[in-house]
Formats: C-alpha cells, sequence, structure tokens
C-alpha cells in the first residue's frame, strides 16, 4: 500500500498544481471569446418591476434607462405568431386560465393592470401598455439592442420562427439562445448555430463539477454566458416561507459553492460573461458585482443606471 502511495501523492499533487496554474491562466490553453457585446446592464422580462413585464412600454422604459441586453421568453400564437411572455399559460398574467398556444394572436387577452413582481415580494408593477408584444415588434423597434431569448417550451416551430426572425433583421451576433434545459437548447443551436447561447441548469451544475474536479481549466466552453441566480435574492424574496433557506449562513454557503470566486474570474479571463439575477436593490448589486459578475439583470432598470452611475464596474479591455 505504502509503494501506492508514493507514486500516488505526487501525481495528485501535480494534477493539482498544473490544474490551478491554468485555471489563473486559461489564456494559454484557450482563445478568449469575443463577443459582439457586453451586458452590465440587463433588463429581466424587460424590467417588470417598473412596467407591467415583457411589454413594449417596459422594453423602451429599459432601453431608455440604458439597458444593454434585454431578457425575454417567446411562445407561439395557435396562428404561428411568436409573441413575447414569459408563461404558456396565462393565468398569473391576466386572470385566464388559457395557454397561448390555444389562441390566435387576436384572442390573447390583455395583461391585469396590476402585476405583481415575481422575485420581489409584495411589490406590484402597473403601466399603460398590458398587450403581449410580438418578437417581431421588439426587433424592429430595437434594432441595435441586445436581446437574451429564453425558449421555455420544445417546440420545433417555436425555435424555427425565432430562428427566420433573427435572421430576417440580420441580428444573429446580438441575440442569445437561452434555455434552462439542454435538450432544448440543443435544438435552438442546430436550428441557427450562429447564435451566441448560454449555459443550461444541466451544463451549469456539469460546470461546477468540472471545477472541483480540476477538469474546467482543460475542458472546451462552447457558451458565451453563464446566467445564474444570486443565492441572496432567492432565498429573500423567492421562498419566504422557508426559514432554513432564509438563514444567513445558508445562504453564504450556497454563494461560497456556487459562486466561488476562482470560477468566477476563469470564465470571464475566457471571455465567457457571467450574468447575476433577479437583483433589484442596492445591496444586491453590490454583492452581485462583488462575486465577481460581469453583467446584473434587474426588474428595476432605472435603479440599476443609478447604482451604475455612483458605483461603475471595471469594463474588459477592447477587443484586439
Amino acid at each position: 500500500m505504502s509503494s501506492y502511495m508514493y507514486y500516488l501523492l505526487p501525481a495528485i499533487g501535480g494534477y493539482t498544481l498544473t490544474s490551478l496554474f491554468f485555471l489563473k491562466n486559461p489564456q494559454l490553453l484557450h482563445k478568449k471569446k469575443r463577443t459582439a457585446f457586453y451586458a452590465t446592464h440587463i433588463s429581466h422580462r424587460g424590467g417588470g418591476g417598473e412596467r407591467i413585464e415583457n411589454t413594449m412600454e417596459a422594453f423602451t422604459n429599459a432601453v431608455d434607462c440604458g439597458t444593454e441586453l434585454l431578457e425575454l421568453d417567446c411562445h407561439l400564437t395557435r396562428d404561428g405568431h411568436v409573441i413575447v411572455s414569459h408563461d404558456e399559460n396565462l393565468h398569473r398574467q391576466t386572470g385566464r386560465d388559457v395557454d397561448v398556444s390555444d389562441l390566435n394572436l387576436e384572442e390573447l387577452p390583455l395583461y391585469k393592470d396590476r402585476l405583481e413582481v415575481t422575485f420581489y415580494d409584495g411589490r406590484y408593477s402597473t403601466g399603460t401598455d398590458r398587450k403581449f408584444p410580438l418578437l417581431e415588434d421588439v426587433f424592429r423597434k430595437f434594432p441595435h439592442t441586445p436581446v437574451n431569448t429564453e425558449i421555455k417550451e420544445d417546440n420545433e416551430r417555436l425555435i424555427k420562427e425565432v430562428s427566420s426572425l433573427v435572421k430576417k433583421y440580420n441580428r444573429e451576433d446580438i441575440t442569445v439562445w437561452a434555455s434552462m434545459k439542454s435538450h432544448i437548447l440543443k435544438k435552438c443551436r442546430k436550428e441557427n448555430p450562429s447564435m451566441p447561447f448560454m449555459f443550461s441548469v444541466p451544463r451549469g451544475v456539469q460546470l461546477l463539477l468540472l471545477y472541483y474536479c480540476g477538469l474546467l481549466p482543460f475542458t472546451p466552453l462552447p457558451e458565451s454566458f453563464l446566467q445564474m441566480y444570486l443565492p441572496c435574492v432567492i432565498n429573500r424574496t423567492y421562498i419566504p416561507s422557508s426559514p432554513i433557506m432564509r438563514n444567513r449562513i445558508v445562504t453564504y454557503l450556497m454563494e461560497k459553492l456556487m459562486l466561488p470566486s476562482a470560477l468566477l474570474k476563469h470564465l470571464v479571463e475566457r471571455g465567457i460573461q457571467v450574468q447575476l439575477f433577479v437583483c433589484n436593490e442596492d445591496q444586491d448589486f453590490q454583492t452581485a458585482f462583488s462575486l465577481g459578475a460581469t453583467g446584473v439583470m434587474t426588474d428595476y432598470p432605472s435603479r440599476l443606471r443609478d447604482y451604475l452611475r455612483s458605483h461603475p464596474p471595471p469594463r474588459p479591455p477592447p477587443s484586439q
């Protein structure tokens, strides 16, 4: 047994040191990604805390506040129109228990005149615009604004229609494929491989495993964006009935486990943008950037704008 340890310990030590070296110097193994845009200010559902989520009024307000990336979700109506809506079932948003896919475009109901902000317990948004917009309307009105399009349902027709609109408006480099599910994201990439894309949830878990096993420095990463929940936000505002999850020690350990600074720094050095959400208070913005985020996603674009004016984060050097 001792003879095995004689060889095993140096091998483990050498592997660990090599992994740490390339973790801190990823440019020696990987070419740095160069995305067409860099987003520090990101508006969740178009800034659904200041205007009704995912409406043209919300998107306009967010862009006026200087947002650098609009985050939105897409679904397909029965007659084949791609609309912007977070939910497939419209009960939460409109009060009607009906699916988008069961309605034609002209049959879509209006949003409620007062809508609760999902990640900010007890807060509501209002607005004069209560219509579900077409994705094409967003692309047409904001031709130079990057958009993060999340595909929530396994619908190949929806994926094809989104890709077709992206090509029609010549915005493949500033429109991001996003999905929490790997098999959906795989179909998105197959349909339009020119668009940048984010980590799915399974890929995010795999990323953490690669990091803790020391394999991450040697592994190619095709993704350009990592979007992750900020644990303190989820614990404080999204699951307020769980005293264990709201415990500060639990939150601290989750942040250290899920968002180790060395991991985030490594990703940034490889040109992968790290975006944390959903941050709606100054303390959340500060926490996200202190952890190493390159961007913050918020329901309150004007609040994030004001924070960034007084606390400008470092920007990456221009592409060579």
